[in-house]
């Protein structure tokens, strides 16, 4: 199976956790006879520095055509007194934005070997397994243009939602219930915004469509106080824009690092954006700690919700527990005992417990 993918390594680390997600996928390639296409472009300060754009429309124009797109990570304090419009990370919301991108998974999964790691005591995050769906193209991060008031002395952002935007996201979470335990939360602020009552108004007409799925609504605080006292109360967690944000921060607690943690921005035909949550850490970049892990589960969750390649997307993500198991870490989960490796030597172990050795050593030399 032939599959064209974009690479948009973007800032800091992004550039070094690219290239580990490039290693699994082409072990996957030779193990699974596939074949993955890599086409890499410029996306936040990079493209800043190079193009004097966070989005370059040759940028643009790849990703649209293809089917579908892996991002590091974009921005850093080298770029943080530009202008809002010339930010780094408007090139990841312009994208998201162009390309209708509207539902942001991101599953917080604890995983046990690392259960001792997290702030959180082992029997609190025990079996946590959430789904957090945000609504990513709508709400207060893309109302009418935020604006200063009053000589700067007064701003004004506009939190905004249509009917039809909240169904699609709400249609999507029911859904991956259907394929998981079968519960949704949708989470707003339901008795101060009337935008959180027309979301609930439309997950109750929604949850008509599916009676098997149970439903229950909760203000956001209550959400947040639940995520970090009882996480496994939760299945599905769907929200809007901001809610969705602040929420899928405060779950990443659960694996004790935000290194650890993948996410997909998906469309309805299934073209997504798959980029691990954390940022570009440019204290650390080039200095080989990154944690690679995030990044290579996201390019698992490309090889699932895109390609449909379910075993594929599984061998890794099975690859990544062994290699957990077997004590292995980077700086970033250092409190964590075991065995403290580099980006290169962890993403080298995680294609060793994918693969065959002798395949493992065929490719590792074209990489880092």
């Amino acid at each position: 199976m032939n599959k064209q993918v974009v690479l948009l390594p973007g800032d800091g680390i992004g550039k070094e956790v690219m290239e580990s997600a490039k290693f699994v996928l082409n072990t996957v390639a030779i193990e699974f006879g596939h074949r993955f296409a890599f086409h890499e472009h410029a996306i936040g300060g990079d493209a800043i520095d190079r193009y004097d754009t966070p989005l370059p429309d040759e940028t643009l124009k790849a990703c649209q055509q293809a089917e579908a797109v892996l991002l590091g990570a974009v921005g850093g304090k080298k770029w943080d007194n530009l202008p809002a419009p010339k930010r780094p990370e408007k090139g990841l919301l312009g994208i998201r934005k162009q390309l209708g991108l509207f539902a942001n998974l991101r599953p917080i999964k604890s995983f046990p070997a690392l259960a001792h790691v997290s702030p959180l005591k082992e029997e609190v995050i025990s079996g946590s397994d959430i789904l957090i769906m945000r609504e990513l193209t709508g709400g207060l991060y893309f109302g009418k243009p935020s604006e200063r008031r009053k000589n700067g002395d007064a701003a004004v952002d506009t939190l905004s939602y249509e009917r039809w935007e909240i169904e699609r996201i709400v249609d999507k979470a029911f859904q991956s219930a259907q394929n998981r335990k079968g519960k949704v939360t949708s989470v707003d602020k339901a008795n101060v915004l009337e935008s959180s009552r027309l979301w609930r108004e439309v997950v109750e007409t929604k949850q008509e469509q599916y009676p098997e799925v149970t439903v229950e609504h909760m203000l956001v605080d209550a959400a947040a106080m639940k995520l970090v006292t009882n996480p496994d109360h939760f299945d599905v967690i769907v929200t809007g824009n901001l809610f969705g944000d602040i929420l899928s921060d405060e779950a990443s607690v659960l694996t004790g690092s935000l290194g650890m943690l993948p996410s997909a921005s998906l469309r309805s035909d299934g073209v997504g954006l798959y980029e691990p949550v954390h940022g570009s850490a440019p204290d650390i970049a080039g200095k080989g700690m990154a944690n690679p892990v995030g990044m290579i589960l996201s390019a698992a969750m490309m090889l699932r919700h895109t390609f449909g390649m379910e075993e594929e997307a599984a061998e890794i993500e099975a690859a990544v527990n062994r290699t957990l198991n077997d004590g292995y870490h980077t700086a970033d989960l250092n409190h964590a005992g075991g065995k403290l490796v580099g980006t290169k030597e962890m993403t080298e172990l995680v294609v060793d417990n994918l693969t065959t050795k002798s395949v493992s050593d065929s490719i590792c030399s074209s990489y880092f």
